[in-house]
């Protein structure tokens, strides 16, 4: 609305004076016309009837206008309004009938008004939909992100070259689906809340948070105990496309994206989530399964973190060599080096079997190995063959695909039929490969329709869960 003072007009005289001489013209011609009709003999006659001839040609115009006022708007013509289709358009501007597709894009363009008035007109000239929007100022120009519905006819290079044409450089474009819908402040606050529960989140809310990328967790000492001198300023480094953060937990987080510089506002958040975790310390969800197994003995599976270190290593004195050269694929005496990695939230999920004394007598880990993800079992050898390694597996690769990791891999040998024997029972695709020596087994998750959500699955072969 505005205001009555911002809409009154100026006052010229100017004006005033050109409507007063038309009135006096007006006057004077109206005069010489009554005076030439008024001294005819049908005079008076001819003046009553221009009156009501005016009255009729007034009140026709303001029915016609009334009537007319509130009518529909025309149909467009289907060749020109709808690009010849013949088909009505959706509110998005994209034709009901036409099959299409989501695709993530992001685009650089100069830092001046219009530009990004170009990209959208260009988008519009091919019917594409623009979902959500976020900018991301640089010292030189701005990144626009966009999600787009597209039509699927659309092929996605020729989407790159109109872009181009429009202004936009350093294009890069992929497909997206229905998760690109939630908008970039919900996703941001549902990564906090799934790393502020569980401190293994964090490697995977990174790397929802920053697409397709590569992270590494180095640690500030190695397996031996030696200082690695992999550190991290406070603030953290971000150099185009490579980012280091500071680990909490000691040493650094590095994150890699080589098709796609980082910006500084993605750099923003992901130091934002990692101050998060800092802050709130070490934490793993303490949700305990009790279960049965088939001679009755009851085992509770839980979550394992450092604080079982100490169970942990009295578990391996009580396994065998061959047991632990399954499991560690080198030096026996070296095993206990590896659990201080194996039980830390940073490096990925780990599972632990006690019995109802309390003795730890398997585990299950889930790592984040870069871009890829593993897993491995130790089974204390007097509780091998119970189904317990099968149960362990199911719940890590469930974990597995409620984390979104598109395969999970086991390091193994060949003559270890246990291991074998529990992949195959997933009854997903697997590939086999040897790699100096050892067996490779890969199993995808693009077709888990039968994994439970949750880690509680069980089948005849499994034990029993009893509440």
């Amino acid at each position: 609305m505005t205001s009555a003072k911002s809409a009154r007009r100026p006052h010229h005289w100017r004006r005033d004076l050109i409507e007063l001489a038309a009135l006096f013209t007006a006057v004077a011609v109206a005069d010489a016309i009554a005076n030439l009709i008024g001294h005819t003999p049908d005079g008076p006659y001819l003046l009553v009837a221009s009156a009501v001839a005016l009255a009729a040609t007034a009140a026709f115009h303001t029915w016609w206008a009334r009537r007319h006022s509130h009518a529909p708007p025309p149909q467009p013509d289907s060749d020109t309004d709808t690009g010849g289709a013949g088909s009505a358009l959706t509110s998005s501007g994209v034709e009901a009938d036409v099959e299409t597709v989501l695709w993530r894009m992001r685009t650089t363009v100069r830092d001046t008004p219009g530009t990004l008035a170009a990209l959208c007109i260009a988008l519009a000239r091919h019917r594409i939909d623009i979902l959500t929007l976020q900018t991301h100022p640089l010292a030189e120009g701005t990144v626009d992100e966009f999600l787009l519905r597209a039509p699927a006819a659309l092929p996605a290079q020729q989407l790159t070259r109109e872009i181009s044409a429009a202004g936009g450089s350093a294009t890069w474009i992929e497909r997206a689906d229905a998760h690109d819908l939630v908008d970039a402040p919900t996703r941001v606050l549902g990564l906090a809340t799934r790393t502020a529960l569980d401190a293994a989140e964090l490697p995977l809310a990174l790397r929802q948070l920053l697409g397709r990328c590569t992270i590494h967790s180095l640690p500030a000492l190695s397996i031996t105990g030696r200082p690695t001198g992999e550190s991290a300023p406070v603030e953290g480094v971000l150099e185009e496309t490579v980012m280091r953060l500071r680990d909490p937990s000691g040493g650094v987080i590095t994150v890699e994206r080589p098709y796609l510089p980082f910006t500084p506002t993605e750099f923003a958040r992901a130091r934002a989530l990692v101050e998060l975790d800092a802050r709130l310390g070490p934490r793993v969800p303490r949700s305990e399964d009790v279960l049965t197994l088939p001679e009755g003995n009851e085992i509770t599976v839980r979550r394992a973190d450092r604080g079982d270190l100490a169970a942990a290593r009295a578990m391996h004195d009580r396994c065998s060599d061959n047991t632990l050269g399954l499991r560690y694929h080198g030096p026996v005496r070296d095993a206990d080096r590896y659990l201080d990695h194996l039980l830390s939230p940073r490096f990925g999920r780990t599972l632990a079997v006690q019995t109802a004394s309390g003795r730890l007598v398997a585990l299950g880990h889930l790592l984040w190995d870069g871009d890829e993800t593993e897993v491995a079992l130790m089974v204390e050898d007097d509780w091998q063959r119970r189904g317990i390694g099968s149960e362990l597996l199911g719940r890590l690769v469930a974990m597995a695909v409620e984390a979104g990791c598109e395969s999970v891999y086991a390091v193994t040998q060949a003559h270890n039929t246990g291991m074998v024997a529990a992949m195959r029972a997933l009854s997903l695709p697997l590939d086999y490969q040897i790699e100096e020596g050892t067996l490779v087994i890969t199993a995808r998750l693009d077709a888990t329709p039968g994994l439970p959500a949750a880690p509680h699955g069980q089948s005849e072969q499994t034990p029993q869960a009893r509440r």
